[in-house]
């Protein structure tokens, strides 16, 4: 993603905010003034600059109303048809709103989303003081983002007894009695009631602003300041901080994880399971944060580098009355590493047949924009890193090289084109077609190659926009190929702008905006966009395309194919490919763990499109049985740590949410073993060469560049 800012000369709107009123009285959030200034000003901008031209007008009003309701109530739980239709004067006003500076209407629907909050985890609460009669045969439909609303009070009201119901059943059916079940349960919903009332004005306003610019297109996005500052961190992956990953648990601020190397672990003061209870900046007074969101307490630690912070800690292992301390630390850039990329070397075969195969995990393309544009040598980006990744494994004497991409949502478009160019000589890598019709190319231009043996790239459904530009290219050139399942589809470049920037403000008061201003084409002139990349050999997908990726959006742009760059392939993979395929049916077919993944699929599937829950205990112990039979089967499994438990993450320990995941991630990753398989395989084939066959390169210039492999 390029940042940059689009300067224009637009006026800005200084309307002044009447408080909402309306029949539910005088409300707790209200719109402010700077938020229908940013309102108005994002509409100038999206109206003028965005890719898809969309009129700001009733038919507009209409779909941002309907994606405003969704974004709230997604499951469809909270509001009656009653509601939606009291809301009747606002469904083609919303246009009016954000351009004449009135924000009353999307503030009045937040006010009873949160009444009805109240109401329902209110109900949901005195509904635990009753038993439920588990012999009685009926269901929870549990999937209801395509249902509709409840009619009536009555009817939401049996949603939640069946809900309430649902999560009573499963911590039962883990083995826990009324009593265990009526204090777990009460204390969630409690969790809820206190989340819901701590909602502020910018909350609100994001959210409404968001389905203002997805009703546009599915990915511009309206970014307040803490959203922006997050975005900044996650594509130079550094903070200034204490270097501490916390968490809510109960009403504490805890610290899930201390960050190797930085100010809290260095200073052997702080424990994993502390609890932060109050933030002081140098000298000043302490502020109490229990009972703060977790982005509150953040706010408070950050800040600038070298500057004290003080935190008043409730130790890990004291009760709520024990004694705290102050800790004093000094802030100091954070590297955030476990979002970087990394190797590793999977060790495949024995003796003469051996393979070591290298692995590149790669989580996002991201660069650090205002380190590179300052001139920092030592600017963080994803191409920076792998070049040194691919630099450490070719010493390592590596066979073959796998690029992990798995939900990879992308990220710098720029870095995607310099991580192509680690793997072909010089050339196109991306088209690019611009609002204008104007169509240019992104090429790398730097001779050589950083590995130039045999690779793969592995992907699945969540591998999104840059991702998918590097695997097209890479499987366009015929380079590598493309493993794993059909990538998002995400086929458009955002830009960021600065509206503080374009309104020439002196203080950070509007935001971001996260804006599509073109479309990114492959090299052989198709488009990634709703198809995805295509694998060249397939792996099994649990991804529902009917609710995740660019297909499932309701206004995605559609595919389209237009004229193929002059390129010249350098691998043919069509025969190559053929013998891997042959090779992964041969094995898989004989794979133990491959085929229990497969039931795994199957299993998953069923279980996604059933979209009821039973509440009949006899039914659900069945069914549980079922599974636990399933899975006692297979070697090496720990039913314990599949069985559901009925709890959600907060309410386990600290320490065995941790052991939770620790042992997510040291699971057998059975896709990735293959992958590296294959790519031994390719190994094999190319009979111990390190550099493609001058016989394999083909000269494509024009149309003929549309059949690449």
């Amino acid at each position: 993603m390029k940042k940059r800012i689009i300067w224009t000369a637009l006026a800005i709107i200084c309307a002044g905010q009447t408080a909402a009123q309306d029949s539910l009285g005088a409300p707790r959030l209200a719109p402010t003034a700077d938020q229908a200034q940013t309102a108005y000003l994002s509409a100038q901008i999206l109206g003028r600059y965005h890719y898809k031209s969309v009129p700001l007008d009733d038919a507009m009003s209409e779909k941002i109303f309907d994606r405003y309701l969704k974004a709230l109530d997604p499951e469809r739980l909270f509001f009656t048809q009653a509601d939606v239709d009291s809301f009747a004067d606002a469904r083609t006003r919303l246009d009016d709103a954000i351009l004449k500076g009135n924000l009353s209407a999307p503030f009045t629907i937040f006010q009873r989303f949160e009444q009805r909050v109240t109401e329902r985890l209110t109900d949901a609460r005195e509904l635990l003081a009753r038993d439920f009669d588990f012999s009685v045969k009926e269901g929870y439909p549990y999937a209801r983002d395509k249902a509709p609303w409840p009619k009536d009070d009555a009817e939401v009201r049996d949603l939640w007894r069946k809900r309430v119901k649902n999560d009573w059943l499963r911590l039962k059916l883990a083995g826990k009695d009324d009593k265990a079940i009526r204090e777990t349960l009460g204390k969630r919903y409690d969790n809820y009631l206190a989340r819901a009332t701590r909602n502020k004005s910018e909350d609100v306003f994001q959210v409404f602003m968001n389905a203002y610019a997805m009703s546009i297109e599915p990915h511009t996005n309206y970014l307040g300041r803490s959203a922006s500052d997050d975005f900044d961190i996650s594509m130079r992956l550094s903070l200034v901080g204490i270097g501490a990953v916390l968490q809510e648990r109960d009403e504490y601020i805890t610290i899930r994880e201390l960050v190797p190397g930085g100010p809290a672990a260095r200073s052997g003061k702080l424990a994993v399971g502390d609890r932060i209870v109050g933030v002081g900046q140098g000298d000043s007074p302490i502020t109490d944060v229990v009972g703060s969101r977790v982005d509150e307490a953040v706010k408070l630690i950050r800040g600038t580098k070298d500057t004290k912070v003080v935190l008043d800690i409730l130790p890990a292992d004291a009760g709520p009355d024990g004694k705290h301390k102050q800790v004093s630390l000094v802030r100091d850039k954070i590297k955030l590493e476990e979002q970087a990329a990394s190797k590793s070397v999977i060790k495949l075969g024995e003796g003469l047949t051996a393979r070591r195969i290298g692995v590149i995990k790669l989580p996002a393309f991201y660069e650090d924009f205002e380190g590179r544009r300052r001139g920092d040598k030592e600017f963080r980006s994803a191409s920076r890193d792998v070049a040194r990744l691919v630099d450490e494994l070719r010493k390592d004497k590596v066979d073959g090289l796998l690029i992990d991409l798995r939900n990879n949502g992308g990220g710098s478009l720029r870095e995607a084109v310099e991580l192509t160019g680690l793997f072909i000589d010089k050339g196109p890598v991306v088209q690019q077609r611009r609002p204008d019709g104007q169509i240019g190319v992104e090429s790398d231009e730097r001779a050589g190659v950083a590995w130039d043996g045999p690779m793969a790239v592995l992907i699945n459904r969540a591998s999104a926009s840059a991702s998918e530009i590097f695997a097209a290219a890479l499987q366009d050139y015929g380079r590598a190929p493309i493993l794993g399942e059909a990538s998002f589809g995400k086929g458009t470049v955002q830009t960021m702008i600065d509206l503080d920037e374009v309104a020439k403000n002196t203080k950070p008061r509007y935001g971001d905006l996260k804006m599509t201003v073109a479309q990114f084409f492959r090299i052989n002139g198709g488009t990634t966009q709703l198809r995805g990349v295509v694998p060249d050999i397939g792996f099994p997908s649990v991804a529902d395309s009917e609710s995740f990726g660019e297909a499932s959006y309701d206004n995605a742009l559609p595919w389209v194919q237009i004229a193929a760059a002059d390129y010249r392939i350098v691998g043919k993979l069509t025969d190559r490919v053929a013998d891997l395929q042959r090779r992964h049916q041969a094995r898989v077919g004989k794979d133990k763990d491959f085929q229990q993944l497969l039931q795994d699929v199957a299993e998953f599937k069923r279980l996604r499109e059933t979209k009821t829950l039973s509440l009949n205990e006899a039914e659900r112990r069945k069914e549980k049985e079922k599974q636990e039979a399933r899975l006692k089967a297979r070697e090496g499994i720990k039913l314990a740590s599949l069985q559901d438990d009925g709890l959600q993450a907060s309410e386990r320990s600290l320490a065995a949410d941790l052991a939770a995941e620790k042992a997510r991630k040291s699971a057998k990753d059975v896709l990735l073993t293959e992958a590296a398989r294959i790519v031994a395989d390719a190994a094999d084939l190319s009979a111990g060469r390190t550099q493609i066959a001058m016989r394999d390169r083909v000269e494509i210039t024009g149309n003929k560049g549309q059949s690449t492999r």
